[in-house]
C-alpha cells in the first residue's frame, strides 16, 4: 500500500481524486498552502431573502425570488435588490429560477458517473492548453501550478450546443443528454439575468442582447474529492471569473467569497438555489459600478462535493470596455478595453495568483 501512494504521489499527473481513492493519509507537500493562505473552516453566515414580504429574515448574502420579475407590479422591486446585491457582493443566490430539479439531478448524476470512470478513461481528454474545447485536468492547470489544488475538473464549450456536444465524453453514455439539457437550461437562465442586471445599471434590458446571443458559454464540472487534510489546502485559490456571469451549481457548501472588508465568508448551500457570480466583464462595463466577486473553493474531510459552473462570455473576440451611457464628465472610463481571447492568452503565459487580469485593465488614474 505504501508503495502504491509513494508512486501515485510522484506521478507528473495524479488527480485528486485518485490521491482521495488511495487512501494517502496526509495530502502530498505539493498542495500545503502557506499558512497565511489557508482557510479557517467551521464559518458561515446568514441570508437574506428577498420575497413577496420583502425581507422576510434579517441577515446578510441575498437570495432573490426570480419568480417576482415577471409580476409587474414587483419587478421594479427585484431589480432594486439585483442593484443593490451586485453592488455590495457581486454575488447573489436564486430560488423559483425555472430549471427544474430533474434537470440539475440529472447533471449531477452525470457527474458523479464521470469522475467515477477508471482514471486511464478520463485521461483520453486531459490537456494543459487552455483553448482546448473539452478538456479534462487536476487543480487549476498541473503542468504550471506552483501549488496544486485538491480538485478535478472537466470543461467543454456548450454553446451552441449542437456544435460542441458530439466532442463531449460519450461515457457514461447519459453525459451528453443529461448535461446538455442542464447547459441549455441555464443559457435560458443567463439571458434573463443578463437582461435585469443590464436594467439594474440604468441600461436597456437588452443592451447585451446581442453579444449574449453570439457569445460563449463554457461548462466546468469540478469534482472536489474528501481531503485528507483541509484546513492546509483548498479546492480552487482566491480569484474572479473572467466572464460576463457565472451560475454555479453546488452540490453542498463549500464557496467562499470575499467581503468589501477582505473577510472571507462561506455561502450557505440553499435548497433549490443556484449561484450566481459576476465576472470581470461585467465590472468593466458597468466601469466599476459593480465589482466581480473574488472566490474560493474549500474541501471537506467527509464527503465529496461537486459544482457546475456555466461560465457566459461575451464573443471571444469582442472587445468590451465600460458602457457610453455610464460615461460622463465625472465619470472617465475606468477600465481599457479587452476580449476573452486577451484574458487566455494573458493566462497561458502569466501567474493569475498574483496578479489578476482586471488589474492589469485599470487605468492608472484610479
Amino acid at each position: 500500500m505504501e508503495e502504491t501512494i509513494k508512486s501515485l504521489i510522484d506521478d507528473s499527473f495524479t488527480s485528486a481524486m485518485t490521491l482521495t481513492n488511495s487512501g494517502v493519509p496526509q495530502v502530498p507537500d505539493r498542495y500545503v498552502l502557506p499558512p497565511s493562505q489557508r482557510p479557517v473552516l467551521g464559518s458561515s453566515i446568514g441570508i437574506r431573502f428577498y420575497s413577496r414580504n420583502h425581507f422576510s429574515t434579517v441577515t446578510t448574502l441575498p437570495v432573490i425570488d426570480l419568480s417576482l420579475l415577471h409580476q409587474p407590479l414587483l419587478r421594479s422591486s427585484v431589480i432594486h435588490e439585483i442593484n443593490m446585491a451586485c453592488k455590495e457582493f457581486g454575488f447573489f443566490q436564486v430560488i423559483n429560477h425555472g430549471i427544474p430539479p430533474s434537470v440539475i439531478e440529472g447533471a449531477l448524476d452525470a457527474a458523479t458517473q464521470f469522475f467515477d470512470l477508471p482514471v486511464e478513461e478520463k485521461m483520453l481528454l486531459v490537456s494543459a492548453d487552455v483553448h482546448q474545447p473539452v478538456r479534462y485536468g487536476t487543480s487549476l492547470n498541473h503542468s504550471t501550478d506552483r501549488v496544486h489544488y485538491w480538485r478535478d475538473f472537466i470543461k467543454h464549450y456548450s454553446y451552441p450546443l449542437s456544435k460542441w456536444i458530439d466532442m463531449w465524453p460519450s461515457n457514461p453514455p447519459c453525459y451528453k443528454d443529461k448535461v446538455g439539457k442542464y447547459a441549455e437550461a441555464a443559457h435560458v437562465l443567463h439571458k434573463q439575468l443578463i437582461e435585469a442586471i443590464s436594467e439594474s445599471l440604468g441600461l436597456e434590458k437588452n443592451y447585451l442582447q446581442e453579444q449574449t446571443e453570439e457569445g460563449s458559454q463554457v461548462m466546468a464540472v469540478n469534482c472536489y474529492p474528501a481531503c485528507p487534510e483541509p484546513e492546509i489546502t483548498l479546492g480552487m485559490p482566491p480569484h474572479s471569473d473572467l466572464n460576463s456571469l457565472t451560475i454555479l451549481l453546488q452540490s453542498s457548501q463549500g464557496l467562499q467569497i470575499m467581503d468589501s472588508n477582505e473577510k472571507w465568508i462561506s455561502v450557505p448551500d440553499v435548497e433549490g438555489a443556484l449561484i450566481v457570480q459576476l465576472g470581470d466583464q461585467v465590472e468593466v462595463m458597468s466601469n466599476g459600478i459593480y465589482k466581480s466577486v473574488i472566490h474560493r473553493v474549500t474541501v471537506n474531510k467527509d464527503y465529496k462535493r461537486l459544482s457546475f459552473a456555466s461560465l457566459h462570455s461575451l464573443p471571444l473576440h469582442k472587445k468590451i470596455s465600460p458602457a457610453p451611457e455610464l460615461i460622463d464628465v465625472n465619470n472617465a472610463p475606468a477600465y481599457g478595453e479587452f476580449s476573452f481571447n486577451d484574458f487566455l492568452d494573458y493566462i497561458s503565459s502569466n501567474d493569475c495568483e498574483h496578479q489578476r487580469f482586471i488589474d492589469t485593465l485599470k487605468k492608472s488614474n484610479f
